[in-house]
């Protein structure tokens, strides 16, 4: 544990606690919740879980087609901290926004929405980019899972906070709760800029391939992206392992968020389901560190395993639920695995790849995810208004965890680090 205190990995894994300030708050609380009964309150709940399900997909079919494309880029040109901080700026500032959409622009809310979510998903592929740099093999599974470790710490503090001021906001000198929570987008903006600083002063950007100058990057990038479509082909175990984590982690992705609005559809109360967020954020933090150790001790895959197992049951008691307690349940079991699922698929990819070509296959990394992430909340959507039952469209998500459950059995690792070394001894 010692590593961790490493100024490079702290500050790196610091901009976990940035940016899940806004994929707590926002993505996966607030938004849903105030979109629902502040911007478009006067539509029926099946329709307002088809826009937010439209929303996620069309912000991730963006980054879908931009990842691989500024990936490549970013490793010719050495470009990848200005590329990551290029997107947080525009989720920082888009982010802000919301504060000021007024009451019933569902329209003007999802712009604001879209372009906060491209912005915090593009960064996320830099971010990932930068893992091979900041630490050696040994050493990816506990960096990674300290990153999300404090991703659940830091976005759980600030979630917390607005929380406290949304439930009191006469506290605060505030009007209503409807002013408490545009305000926490502002607090969420802020959050991110603030403890974005560390990873931009003190973590190194890792050059580029040839020093090139950003005008020939570009057209470098371009042909590299051409050329690891070829190289995906060629390390196949890269490329099945893509494939099951495209399945498994749009049923992640779905659950983190569409379960506010799923327990909304079941009529439970938005408070009840904001503190049972909560609930998953500080249960996260201690998990996902435990989830580094146990990749650690016994390999992230078959820890990846364990958690997509556990999915498969929430999934099922999800459709049964009938109790809020039993989403406060939900959450604790959630809370033990998300972060585990997250940071070891990450460092198991860093393991298969070629280090030095990290940021162009980090790209198809989170184009894929991102792909997946169109998918789920679109299926759910779609779901939910052919059958009119929210209960069945959660339950389709659970095709998706034994899929990639299935697929990620015949991942041989070993095999594919063979690979990727001979790929980049050439």
């Amino acid at each position: 544990m010692h590593h961790l205190h490493n100024r490079t990995v702290l500050s790196w894994a610091l901009y976990d606690w940035a940016n899940s300030a806004f994929a707590t708050a926002v993505l996966a609380g607030f938004f849903p919740v105030f979109f629902k009964s502040w911007w478009s309150a006067d539509l029926p709940a099946t329709e307002s879980t088809f826009q937010l399900g439209l929303a996620n997909s069309l912000a991730s079919t963006v980054i879908v087609i931009l990842a691989p494309v500024l990936g490549a880029i970013a490793d010719v040109g050495g470009l990848r901290k200005r590329f990551l901080l290029l997107f947080a700026a525009l989720g920082i500032a888009m982010t802000a926004s919301l504060y000021f959409v007024g009451q019933g622009e569902a329209t003007l809310a999802l712009i604001g929405f879209v372009l906060a979510s491209i912005g915090f998903s593009g960064s996320v592929v830099f971010y990932d980019s930068l893992l091979v740099s900041v630490t050696d093999e040994p050493h990816y599974d506990i960096a990674s899972a300290w990153g999300y470790a404090l991703g659940y710490l830091g976005g759980g503090l600030l979630f917390a906070g607005t929380v406290v001021m949304t439930l009191w906001p006469a506290a605060f000198g505030l009007a209503s709760q409807a002013e408490a929570v545009r305000l926490s987008f502002l607090a969420v903006a802020a959050w991110w800029l603030v403890f974005s600083l560390p990873l931009m002063l003190w973590v190194p950007e890792p050059p580029g391939q040839g020093g090139m100058r950003p005008g020939a990057a570009v057209l470098g990038g371009f042909r590299q992206l051409a050329g690891t479509f070829r190289k995906v082909r060629r390390l196949r175990v890269v490329g099945l392992f893509l494939l099951a984590y495209w399945l498994y982690i749009d049923g992640v992705d779905t659950v983190v968020r569409m379960a506010v609005d799923y327990g909304l559809s079941l009529g439970f109360a938005s408070d009840s389901l904001i503190t049972a967020l909560l609930i998953t954020q500080f249960v996260g933090f201690p998990a996902a560190i435990g989830f580094g150790l146990l990749g650690e001790r016994i390999g992230p895959k078959p820890a990846i395993l364990i958690a997509i197992g556990v999915y498969i049951g929430v999934i099922v008691w999800a459709f049964f639920m009938q109790q809020v307690a039993e989403f406060y349940g939900l959450a604790v079991v959630i809370g033990l695995v998300q972060g585990g699922v997250q940071s070891l698929s990450r460092s198991l990819y860093a393991r298969l790849i070629p280090a030095g070509q990290s940021a162009e296959f980090f790209g198809f990394y989170n184009m894929l995810g991102k792909f997946a992430a169109i998918l789920g909340p679109l299926i759910m959507g779609i779901v939910g208004l052919l059958t009119d039952s929210s209960r069945l469209s959660i339950l389709a998500v659970g095709i998706l965890f034994v899929g990639g459950a299935l697929l990620l059995i015949r991942v041989n690792v070993a095999r594919g680090q063979t690979m990727a070394r001979e790929l980049e001894r050439g």
